[in-house]
Formats: C-alpha cells, sequence, structure tokens
C-alpha cells in the first residue's frame, strides 16, 4: 500500500510544516511505502512565476474593465502599471528567495531593480529621527553597508506582500500567505459555509491547486491520501484537494488529520464532510493511522478503528478501539525526503532579528516531548491529548534524531516546536549534543521558570540555542495567578535577563482581553513589557486576543474566571461540524479591541528599539489611566529587590 501525505495550502513558505515528515518518518519505521508533497509551497511557486503572473493579469483586466481608474484598489493599479517589470523580475527575485542567486541582492537593495507598490509605505515607519541611526536611508539603520542580503530579502519580500494582495483582490478575496480563508472554517458550527466555497465556481488559485493535486496523484499513484490541516487557514484548500482527488480518482481513500481536528472537530455530526474524506482521526496520528490500514487491508474491522470518524449508512460514527499510543520514543525520526527543500522561501517581514525566525531560514522541526509537563494554563486546551497527555524521548534518542535528520537535509538549524520544553529535557539535550561534538543551532518555546537558571542558560548557548520564545501573556501579577501560569513579572524579568545575558534572543507570547482584565490592567501591563523591553530582558514580543476556547479550563468552569459564557449558535440540521472558540460577557465591558490597536503599535516601535522611553499612555487613542507599576520595577527585579 502506496501512503501520500499532503500539507495543504497554506502553511509556511520558508520550511515545511512538519506533520507530513513526522507521518512519513514514522510509516517508513514500520516498514511502510509512504511520500509526501508540500501543495502549499507548490501553488505559492505556480501563482508567483512567469506564467502565474500572465493569468492574474488576465483577471485583472477582466475585474477592471469599464471600471474608472480612480475606483481600482491601489494594489491592483500599481501592478497593472508596473506589469512589465513583475513579469521580467518575478522569477529572478523567486530564485534569490530561495538562495540560488545572491548576487541579486546588490540590484534588489538598490531600490531600483523591483517594482514597488503600496506594501512599500511600511518603509516610512524607518525614517532617521532621533531615536535611529543612518542619515536619509530608512533601512541603513536596520542592514547598515554589510547587510546587503538581508536587505534584499527584506525588499523582496514586500515585492511578493504586493502580488498577495494583488491575488486577493483580482483573483481570490479569501487568499492569504498564512491565512488561507479561515473563515470559512474556524469555529464555524455549520458546513454551510465551506460547502457553498466548495460548490462555487472555481477561481485561478482553485484552479491552480487542482492541477497540482492531480499532478501529485499521477507521480505517486497512491492508494491512501492522508491531508494534515494544522490551522483553519488551511482547511479550505484541504477540502478542495480531497474533491478533486474524489472526482478524477474515487477509489483512493482520503483521511484527514491535524491541529484543527483535533481541537475543532470533536463533536462532527455532519455526514457531508464525509463527501470528501473518507476517515478523519483524531489527536496523536500514529495509533489510529496503524488501525486505519490494517483495516484497509483487511486486517481488522471497523469496529476497532481508533479515535476515527466515518459515515456509515449517512450517519457519522466515532469508534475508538482503546489501544495505547505509540511511545514517543518509538515514533520514528522525522524524513524530509521528497520534499523540495531548496525551494522554500527564505523571507524577511519583520526586521527584528528575533521575531524574523518564524519566516527567515530553513528549520528542521523536532519536538522534545508530546504534550506539556504543566498543563494547567487557564486558557489553554488542557483538557486535549497534544496537552495532557505527557510523553518525553530521552536526550540520546533526540541527538540521534538530529544525527539522522543533519545527515539527510544537510541542514543544522532545528526548531524545536514543543508546547513548552521542559528544563529538565533540555539540559540533558544540551548536555547530549555538547558530548558528542554536535554542532547545531536550535531553538524553542518555554515556561520562564526560575530552572532557567543562568547556568542553564549558558549551557543552553553553548550547545547552539540561539533563541528562546515563551509565554508571559497579560503581566500581571493577579492575572498570571488567575490564569496558572506559575510565573510571576519579576521571575520573568530574571529568566529572560539570563537568557539574554547568554546571548540567546528572547520573544514573549502577550495576549489582552483575559476574563476580568481592566484598563488598569492593560496600561500596566504595557508598562510592564517597556521595561523588559529597555532593560533588555526581551528582544521581540506579540499581543495575541484572548479566544476562550471549550476545551480550556476558562471554557469548562467559566464562573471560576467571573464570566459568563454565551450560548453557542444553534445548527438549523442539527448537524455540528466545528466547535471551539466561545463567546463570553465580562462584567468589567473593557474595548479590548480598541485598546489592543496601542498594545500592537506599542508594541511594533519596542521591537524596533523606538519609543521604549515614551510614556505608555502616548500610544492609546483613548484617555487611559496612568501605570501604578514602579518605573525601575523590573530593574528592581533583576537585582532581587522584588518580593514574589
Amino acid at each position: 500500500m502506496k501512503i501520500l501525505s499532503l500539507i495543504p495550502p497554506m502553511t509556511q513558505l520558508n520550511t515545511p510544516y512538519p506533520s507530513t515528515a513526522y507521518l512519513t518518518g514514522f510509516l517508513r519505521s514500520r516498514g511502510l511505502q509512504a511520500v509526501q508533497e508540500d501543495l502549499a509551497l507548490a501553488l505559492v511557486l505556480k501563482l508567483l512565476s512567469k506564467e502565474g503572473l500572465a493569468n492574474i493579469h488576465k483577471a485583472c483586466e477582466a475585474l477592471l474593465a469599464g471600471k474608472p481608474e480612480q475606483d481600482w484598489p491601489s494594489s491592483l493599479h500599481s501592478f497593472m502599471d508596473q506589469y512589465a517589470s513583475y513579469s521580467s523580475t518575478i522569477n529572478p527575485v523567486i530564485r534569490f528567495l530561495q538562495g540560488g542567486d545572491s548576487t541579486l541582492a546588490h540590484r534588489i537593495g538598490a531600490r531600483g531593480f523591483l517594482p514597488e507598490g503600496p506594501r512599500f509605505d511600511a518603509l516610512e515607519n524607518y525614517e532617521a529621527s532621533d531615536e535611529l541611526e543612518g542619515g536619509g536611508d530608512p533601512l541603513a539603520w536596520a542592514f547598515g553597508a554589510l547587510g546587503a542580503q538581508d536587505r534584499a530579502r527584506h525588499i523582496a519580500t514586500l515585492y511578493l506582500n504586493d502580488l498577495a494582495d494583488v491575488i486577493k483582490h483580482a483573483v481570490d478575496s479569501r487568499f492569504e500567505f498564512v491565512r488561507y480563508a479561515e473563515k470559512l472554517a474556524a469555529s464555524q458550527a455549520t458546513f454551510d459555509p465551506l460547502a457553498d466555497a466548495l460548490a462555487a465556481p472555481k477561481t485561478l488559485v482553485d484552479s491552480t491547486l487542482e492541477l497540482l493535486t492531480l499532478a501529485a496523484i499521477d507521480r505517486h499513484k497512491p492508494m491512501l491520501v492522508l491531508v494534515s490541516v494544522p490551522f483553519p487557514g488551511s482547511v479550505y484548500a484541504a477540502f478542495r484537494i480531497a474533491q478533486t482527488i474524489k472526482r478524477e480518482h474515487p477509489n483512493i481513500v482520503i483521511e484527514l488529520g491535524g491541529g484543527f481536528v483535533n481541537t475543532e472537530l470533536r463533536e462532527l455530526s455532519d455526514p457531508r464532510v464525509f463527501e470528501y474524506f473518507d476517515y478523519i482521526t483524531l489527536d496523536a496520528g500514529e495509533r489510529p493511522l496503524l488501525a486505519l490500514i490494517e483495516h484497509l487491508q483487511g486486517k481488522r474491522s471497523a469496529k476497532r478503528l481508533v479515535r476515527t470518524f466515518h459515515c456509515v449508512d449517512g450517519s457519522v460514527q466515532y469508534t475508538n478501539f482503546v489501544e495505547s499510543d505509540i511511545a514517543f520514543d518509538d515514533v520514528g525520526t522525522p524524513t524530509w525526503d521528497g520534499l523540495p527543500l531548496a525551494k522554500y522561501l527564505s523571507l524577511l517581514d519583520m526586521l527584528n532579528p528575533m521575531h524574523r525566525l518564524w519566516s527567515d531560514g530553513r528549520w528542521n522541526k523536532l519536538t522534545v516531548a508530546h504534550g506539556c509537563y504543566w498543563k494547567k494554563c487557564s486558557f489553554c486546551d488542557v483538557s486535549l491529548d497534544y496537552i495532557s497527555r505527557y510523553d518525553a524521548a530521552s536526550a540520546e534518542t533526540l541527538v540521534n534524531r538530529v544525527e539522522e535528520i543533519v545527515a539527510e537535509t544537510g541542514q543544522t538549524g532545528f526548531h524545536l516546536v514543543d508546547e513548552a520544553a521542559p528544563p529538565k529535557s533540555l539540559k540533558a539535550f544540551s548536555h547530549e549534543l555538547l558530548q558528542r561534538n554536535t554542532s547545531i543551532s536550535w531553538w524553542g518555546n518555554v515556561r520562564f521558570e526560575k530552572s532557567f537558571t543562568p547556568d542553564l542558560c549558558n549551557l543552553m548557548a553553548d550547545s547552539g540555542c540561539i533563541a528562546i520564545s515563551g509565554g508571559l501573556e497579560v503581566a500581571s501579577d493577579r492575572l498570571l495567578k488567575l490564569m496558572k501560569k506559575g510565573v510571576s513579572v519579576a521571575q520573568v524579568a530574571r529568566v529572560t535577563k539570563a537568557f539574554s545575558d547568554a546571548g540567546i534572543l528572547v520573544h514573549a507570547y502577550l495576549m489582552y482581553g483575559f476574563p476580568t482584565q481592566t484598563v488598569q490592567d492593560t496600561v500596566d501591563s504595557l508598562e510592564y513589557v517597556r521595561q523588559l523591553f529597555a532593560a533588555g530582558c526581551i528582544q521581540s514580543g506579540y499581543f495575541h486576543r484572548f479566544t476562550c476556547t471549550v476545551h480550556s479550563p476558562v471554557g469548562l468552569h467559566p464562573a471560576d474566571y467571573g464570566i459568563t459564557l454565551q450560548p453557542l449558535p444553534d445548527v438549523a440540521s442539527g448537524k455540528v461540524f466545528a466547535k471551539n472558540d466561545v463567546q463570553f460577557d465580562d462584567p468589567t465591558g473593557v474595548d479590548h479591541d480598541a485598546l489592543g490597536v496601542a498594545l500592537n503599535k506599542a508594541l511594533y516601535n519596542y521591537m524596533h528599539g523606538i519609543g521604549l522611553e515614551t510614556n505608555v499612555r502616548q500610544w492609546f487613542e483613548q484617555r487611559v489611566p496612568k501605570t501604578t507599576v514602579a518605573k525601575d520595577f523590573i530593574e528592581r527585579a533583576l537585582a532581587g529587590a522584588t518580593q514574589e
């Protein structure tokens, strides 16, 4: 039995999403014939080519015919005016972003080679000011005289973002490089919006994806296709792929899994979904997949499927024959064999040295442990398997996997994609790397807990750790306690400073809109963040709007957090599709969305070294109270003068 795993649009463009690499490696370790394809990358490369732009240009002409030019969107106006330049530069730019023509950086960086559209307006944010050096060149402060490659990749990324806007306005209004058509899937109680979209006339994006899908099927001729959907922004394309396969190759069995399924489709009851997929599996995929393969081979009845939805006589059934999951030490080494590693695009969206890691460079993805060793945070889906079932691999196993992956890919960069990598495991991992003289660069996500001492941070840096991300969430001790984070602001300051002093970049995940969070809490949180940046504790951050999910402690026990959940929308047919986010009423009545504009504006500037001495109230358009945080709080915390 040949098994094909597919990555649907859209995920990442700089590196493969790891789900198919994990599954392919596992299946091969069990002696099965497994291959993989990244249709997300393939779609973008097809659209962003000379041939692809010609088709997009035709779509623009058809859309704009008869419309006065003053009514054209600015992105389309720019594209039509400069189409000849786009057509002649697109292939060289893609090749440059793939690392194939480094000398082109000089022409791109000179700002005369590429056409520039509305996305280039963002460069005005970097104009010289009292806080920046660089004279009249808005990018000189970031890249200087020696950063030609980075400068060119940032300019080329803006160029691609302009083209993405053109596709969105002229070809498919749902198109984005990451969140493609996510509104059709995210927390949609009914399948109707997705069904309507799949029945609608195909766009150029749809048609291109169909051709790529059929080409992949013809190349591999699989009996079983696995489609992994990690995010809502990859669901629509996954269904388009399945629709295409079912139409042209109805005998091929298609299975759906991934992070989106594991969180949002746990109460699935709409049989229409099974017009596209034959089976849908939940949680860690290895055991359900083995059971499904045995079923398809006639070695196991349908009653012995594991964590699997399927449709019987028009009715959705969920079967979970209880079997133990595959131990994390035994899942095999991920493999990227079959994925076009030389064709991924190294983009540079954000100039911040830490923030850029998510889109810059090709990172091998690796997991230290299944699940989370803390599993207490009240905003997290701690009741689900991917958090609740903790199973760590040994340091020896991890470094064996590292060495196998480096030998296969030739790449020594690793992104550890754990929910929160345990300090104990990272200490052992670092020791094992150093003992074997295995030279890699690695980064990952942690909890900012006190176990990360200066000695451990230095050990991690010596072993190749270059960056760490972690959740500070709402920088408020009251709210951190309510969240059950198990950390305080002072502790986070000391831990992050230890990482920074060891030469490890630090990114803080931040949150606003948590239940009972007041305007005062928000202002104080931003002041803590400002001080953390100013003190060199963190170099990057991102503010997320809190979302209540049905699987989190907040969603399961709302009264404990002072809120009331709003009823979920009724499904007229009684057939449920997705269920995850849930709206709630917070008695504080704070307009968190308005505050979020100020928070993100401030953070964007902090990440570029701007405004660190500015009073935080200046970022808010509305009147807000003065901060109650002492101006030297973080300084005193670092000196050990604050109480926990």
